[in-house]
């Protein structure tokens, strides 16, 4: 009786885990990943000359190509991309210096959503001076139907103040 194979079934042989320890041991241990690894490297490499030749401008922009002399860049702005682009010639220069052949550079306006910013509601506090003036006129005002709300909004605003949470 000859036994049929599924793909579903466990199989009993035990498989040795991977121990990629970090990220590019992970990469060389495929090979259609392992062939990136070096454009990866100079594209890092490139990345942190010109972050250390404008370092003020460079620090939001991001190298996005670098082919056949041409470099490519993404700035996050129109703005920022004007400025830059009177440093191109700089920036040319000092990676001519560097041992990158780089014939040309464009810049290419990307708006990306900043994932660092997060905003955080601001909480307005109030001065004792105003907390006692706001406890005083709750204590005075006239005990009506017309003041209610009022009186009810002053009187939670005083019982936040006094047990916060």
């Amino acid at each position: 009786m000859a036994t049929t194979y599924s793909p579903y079934q466990r199989s009993s042989v035990r498989r040795k885990p991977r121990t990629a320890t970090g990220a590019a041991d992970l990469l060389r241990a495929d090979d259609a990943m392992a062939a990136l690894l070096p454009t990866v490297t100079r594209m890092i490499a490139l990345q942190r000359d010109c972050t250390a030749l404008l370092p003020a401008m460079f620090a939001s922009c991001d190298v996005l190509q670098f082919d056949a002399g041409l470099l490519l860049l993404s700035i996050p702005n129109a703005a920022l991309a004007a400025k830059l682009k009177q440093q191109l010639p700089k920036l040319q220069g000092e990676l001519l210096k560097s041992g990158w052949q780089v014939n040309a550079i464009r810049l290419k306006v990307q708006v990306t959503k900043s994932l660092s910013k997060s905003t955080i509601p601001r909480q307005l506090t109030l001065p004792s001076k105003a907390v006692s003036a706001l406890a005083e006129l709750g204590a005075t005002l006239e005990k009506s139907p017309r003041n209610a709300g009022l009186n009810a909004a002053i009187a939670a605003l005083l019982d936040r103040r006094r047990h916060p949470g």
